[in-house]
């Protein structure tokens, strides 16, 4: 099964083969992405070892998003030993910065 992810926006994205599934989460995607992606893999009678390659929709879009949606497409990568690279995210631009309140 391959499984492609986009989470550069507030809408995630998650594709298994053919079929796609849409989700917003808000502030909670960090908390609830991996159980909406295991979720809809049992929709379809799969696990987790049943990837055989992931895609990843690596930006410009959400820093948070991106480093969330990174690190879990990484993870997978790295626990499944799948034969590609690990992904880098594209922020667009560089890190916004702001002074601290105190």
């Amino acid at each position: 099964m391959k499984l492609y992810l986009d989470t550069s926006t507030d809408t995630v994205i998650l594709k298994l083969d053919d079929k796609v599934y849409e989700q917003t989460f808000g502030r909670d995607m960090a908390e609830k992405l991996l159980g909406f992606v295991h979720e809809k893999l049992q929709e379809n009678g799969k696990d987790f070892k049943d990837i055989e390659a992931i895609e990843f929709n690596e930006g410009p879009g959400s820093f948070t998003g991106l480093r969330i949606g990174a690190a879990i497409v990484n993870t997978l990568i790295h626990e499944l030993n799948l034969n590609q690279p690990l992904v880098i995210p594209n922020y667009g631009k560089g890190a916004n910065i702001t002074k601290p309140v105190k």
